[in-house]
């Protein structure tokens, strides 16, 4: 998402963001600038204005018990349904406005490159996962060296399908199943509404970013993987599903066609990036580097069993010896 900023008041930013072919202005309180949490929570959300504060006051009683200094950033997809101050001045809880519907991929990404956090998650905006995740993806992210921390639906532990309808159930198998062998190479699922990212490499994702709407995840994915990002799968169990606008023709039909769209950018190269390629290359040195001088070093934890799709993943890096899931060791 390609922006500038320019400063209105003391306490207030205006960003100017290029999306939806449009120009939206942004009104976002930047309160404590200067300061650095260790994890910003985005829920991007559509007319769910009260729902909104339900989930921001959840999240604050939750993550005050933490330990970690925490920030929620909520994003209006152009609902225009949320009360002039929803919550007290304290950085806290901030509110980004998106003046049009640009969809849930757009307002993802305002709140992501918004986000001031070391570690920043998304989720949706009901909170259908065990807030107890959120903790958890952080620590995988600062303690042991992940990029990318991907809530699974598919791994033992998790509980989910039982959740949601069987019309629902059949089009996410055949659209994993899509994708998993055409773009991401047997990395099957791609939409768990929980992802965390390192706030640097948020930044560069983000930053790539060309889809909008239904398959943003799928982007997302597929550029942690062309980019050789350390990613870590984890189980999720779903506990409540109160906003989901899935139409699954509709739908369907919008991820099939986004999933090209990825390919074109690719074969247009509007995917390159030489601060990823920069960032995984300076951290593999630095590994081994430090594996040199302390044998004695814990190993890292293992990566994600996920190979390259030939179709639409480059060839690994020279030098360096790429893991399964394409991260660079």
């Amino acid at each position: 998402m390609a922006g500038r900023i320019r400063h209105t008041r003391p306490g207030s930013t205006t960003l100017t963001v290029s999306r939806c072919h449009r120009t939206a202005v942004l009104a976002i309180n930047w309160e404590k600038t200067h300061m650095t949490p260790e994890l910003s929570v985005v829920l991007p959300c559509y007319r769910s204005a009260s729902l909104a504060i339900r989930s921001v006051e959840r999240l604050a009683a939750y993550l005050g018990g933490t330990g970690l200094s925490w920030e929620v950033i909520v994003v209006d997809d152009g609902g225009g349904d949320f009360p002039n101050d929803p919550w007290n001045p304290d950085g806290s809880a901030r509110l980004i406005r998106l003046p049009i519907n640009c969809g849930k991929g757009a307002a993802v990404g305002a709140g992501m490159r918004a986000a001031r956090g070391w570690v920043r998650i998304f989720t949706d905006v009901d909170l259908p996962y065990d807030l107890t995740l959120l903790p958890v993806m952080a620590q995988y992210i600062r303690e042991r060296g992940f990029h990318v921390v991907i809530g699974d639906r598919t791994l033992p532990g998790s509980s989910y399908h039982g959740e949601i309808s069987t019309a629902r159930r059949l089009a996410s198998l055949v659209f994993s199943e899509f994708v998993g062998r055409l773009v991401t190479g047997g990395f099957f699922d791609t939409q768990c509404g929980l992802k965390a990212l390192r706030g640097d490499v948020a930044d560069a994702l983000f930053g790539l970013r060309r889809l909008d709407r239904f398959a943003f995840d799928v982007e997302l994915v597929y550029l942690s993987l062309r980019h050789k990002l350390d990613i870590k799968r984890i189980p999720v169990q779903l506990r409540n599903n109160e906003t989901s606008t899935v139409r699954v023709g509709r739908d369907a039909l919008r991820g099939v066609v986004d999933v090209l769209r990825i390919k074109y950018h690719q074969l247009r190269g509007h995917y390159e990036s030489r601060e990823l390629a920069a960032l995984v290359r300076d951290e593999f040195l630095a590994d081994s580097r430090h594996e040199l001088d302390s044998r004695t070093a814990p190993a890292r934890a293992p990566s994600v069993p996920v190979l390259a799709s030939a179709l639409f993943m480059p060839s690994p890096p020279t030098g360096a010896s790429a893991d399964l899931n394409g991260g660079a060791m």
